[in-house]
């Protein structure tokens, strides 16, 4: 776990990237209980205007989750956690997470956090998380 001697205002969170895959998107919905066919059935997704299946909106914040928590070093640290979707996410997409420090308190032993999630799709880089922020406990 990070201390609050070791985490400054404008610390860069290491980026952390995937290829979002079928599988991962199956066993998200799986584990998740979602059955929407928006992210099961490219006919569906056909029909609502998208070239193919789209990864669930919390799959991408389960990735940026990930990303807090490698950050912070401990799961338990992530106080609080919360986004923006702004972009589909498709299969073969590269998602990747990020963020900066935005404020250390020492008397709280927290650091708040600005996060993002760019999309990576056929050459192209948009947000698909914007305005994601992270309150994180300190040791």
């Amino acid at each position: 776990m990070r201390s609050t001697t070791d985490v400054h205002v404008g610390d860069e969170l290491p980026p952390l990237a995937r290829v979002v895959t079928r599988r991962d998107v199956r066993a998200y919905a799986e584990a998740g209980g979602d059955a929407n066919p928006l992210h099961q059935d490219d006919e569906v997704a056909h029909a609502a205007g998208f070239p193919g299946i789209i990864a669930h909106g919390m799959f991408t914040m389960g990735h940026l989750a990930a990303c807090v928590v490698a950050w912070s070093g401990d799961p338990a640290a992530v106080l609080r956690l919360s986004a923006q979707f702004r972009a589909p996410v498709f299969m073969g997409d590269t998602i990747i997470a990020g963020g900066h420090v935005t404020e250390v308190d020492p008397s709280e032993g927290t650091a708040a956090l600005d996060l993002w999630v760019t999309v990576e799709h056929e050459g192209q880089t948009e947000m698909a998380v914007r305005k994601g922020r992270a309150v994180v406990r300190l040791g």
